[in-house]
């Protein structure tokens, strides 16, 4: 591309692919260097230092290592922007790669993070036991702030606790797989189910269940000719038909919390989207789970919102960014093998805007600095190149290398950033405290009492 339009940007030399990977590493470190944090925020005489969101999530293994990443999001979100947040809205705090995670390792790592930023606001996670566990022992150590759980995993949970004992399930399932098989090198091939991946299935079942829905009405019935296209597509339907029940079933119960998701994601929790949603799942019956589960995940998340300060604007309640931020990683340059540090070494340039500053920035950082952060670095395509031609070359060294995994954590600034504090209890209800919405009475906006509350 720098070749084609190199006369009109007045391009004298064009930069190899080597000179693009060393200046956004060099921006992915000037982008955690730099950072500068947000404004304080006051939770009623209770100074939070970090005004933001955090979302946390690790990575699925990517060869040595896992990622864990702490991406921010402010808090008024919505009250600044229309729509759901992207990348372009979100800085990455800080970033780490270790072999495994576990609640009390999440939970150190937040704790370094937190003595140099102050805590978040908020907390935005997916519901991993590890996760959970992570923020409980932060809130035990006296760095507790609220936590706020992801919609797209309580939905795929709420699913999957109704649906997969579910005497139909398994066959149905079994139907669609072999239907893509006889789909396949056919003149019907556009037919096959899109791919639901096994480890997180429900999480995207709903598109097999509708595609189910979709292919059967191009079965009408009645007899056909039988060279016709139409019983070709019976033939390789199988035992598909037999599962039209389940599948409307399915349906009633994940097409009001698809929508309600879809609402939240783009306008935030609030009392306006909190009715929104209870009024679609009027569709679901009072007495199932789904149903039941959906509105009190969203009642007691409310709380959360209202504590915030966000029980009007909306608080935000989806970490689908940080997934998008992992599957960014892998797709851009990560070599032969996924290699989890130099793919985490990336993620925070595809974060925030890219402006002037954002050059400053990466100019601001030495080939020495560079050098010294990736030489300390497990690399797996080093180990490639050097290992696999030499049959031989075999080392204990390499149990030695295995453990060196990439931390990036913020620069500590010597600027006091409490000085700097917004009250955002104006937004409430002042007599008494914030008011409970549900219940009509004030409560005070204590963690440890929230978290009493929750757990009751």
């Amino acid at each position: 591309m720098f070749g084609i339009l190199q006369a009109y940007l007045g391009i004298t030399k064009i930069p190899c692919p080597q000179t693009i990977i060393n200046w956004v590493t060099r921006y992915s470190l000037s982008k955690i260097w730099n950072y500068k944090g947000l404004s304080s925020v006051s939770f009623d005489m209770d100074k939070i230092v970090n005004g933001a969101i955090w979302m946390i999530d690790t990575s699925i293994a990517l060869g040595a290592g896992k990622i864990l990443a702490i991406l921010e999001l402010r808090t008024d979100h919505f009250k600044n922007h229309e729509g759901a947040p992207t990348l372009e809205n979100i800085n990455c705090v800080a970033i780490s790669v270790a072999k495994s995670w576990t609640g009390e390792s999440i939970a150190n790592f937040l704790q370094k993070v937190i003595l140099i930023t102050g805590k978040p606001a908020a907390y935005l996670k997916d519901g991993g036991m590890d996760l959970m566990k992570g923020v409980r022992l932060l809130n035990e150590r006296g760095f507790s702030s609220f936590s706020i759980d992801d919609i797209s995993h309580v939905v795929a949970n709420l699913l999957k606790k109704e649906y997969t004992k579910h005497p139909s399930y398994d066959c149905f399932i079994s139907a669609c797989g072999q239907a893509s098989k006889k789909f396949k090198q056919t003149v019907l091939a556009f037919f096959a189910p899109p791919k639901v991946s096994t480890k997180a299935r429900f999480m995207n079942i709903h598109r097999m269940v509708k595609w189910a829905e979709m292919v059967l009405k191009h079965s009408p019935r009645g007899r056909v000719s039988k060279d016709s296209v139409v019983s070709k597509l019976r033939n390789y339907l199988g035992k598909l038909p037999e599962y039209k029940q389940f599948i409307k079933r399915f349906l009633r119960d994940a097409s009001p919390l698809l929508k309600s998701q879809e609402i939240l994601k783009a306008q935030g929790l609030n009392m306006k989207t909190y009715k929104e949603c209870k009024e679609l799942l009027k569709n679901i019956p009072q007495s199932s789970q789904v149903r039941i589960g959906f509105i009190t995940w969203m009642e007691k998340q409310l709380i959360v919102a209202e504590s915030l300060g966000m029980g009007n604007t909306g608080m935000p309640i989806c970490s689908d960014n940080i997934e998008s931020l992992f599957g960014l990683g892998k797709t851009h340059g990560t070599g032969e093998v996924k290699d989890a540090n130099r793919i985490a070494l990336r993620l925070p340039a595809f974060c925030g805007s890219v402006n002037r500053e954002s050059v400053r920035m990466a100019m601001g950082v030495t080939v020495k600095e560079q050098q010294e952060v990736e030489n300390k670095l497990l690399s797996l395509t080093r180990q490639r190149r050097k290992i696999l031609p030499t049959p031989g070359s075999l080392t204990d060294s390499l149990s030695t290398e295995f453990d060196c995994g990439l931390t990036l954590l913020p620069v500590p600034k010597n600027d006091e950033k409490s000085k700097d504090v917004t009250d955002i209890t104006a937004n409430f209800e002042q007599l008494g405290g914030p008011v409970n919405k549900f219940t009509k009475q004030p409560y005070a906006l204590n963690n440890a009492e929230y978290n009493n509350r929750a757990a009751a």
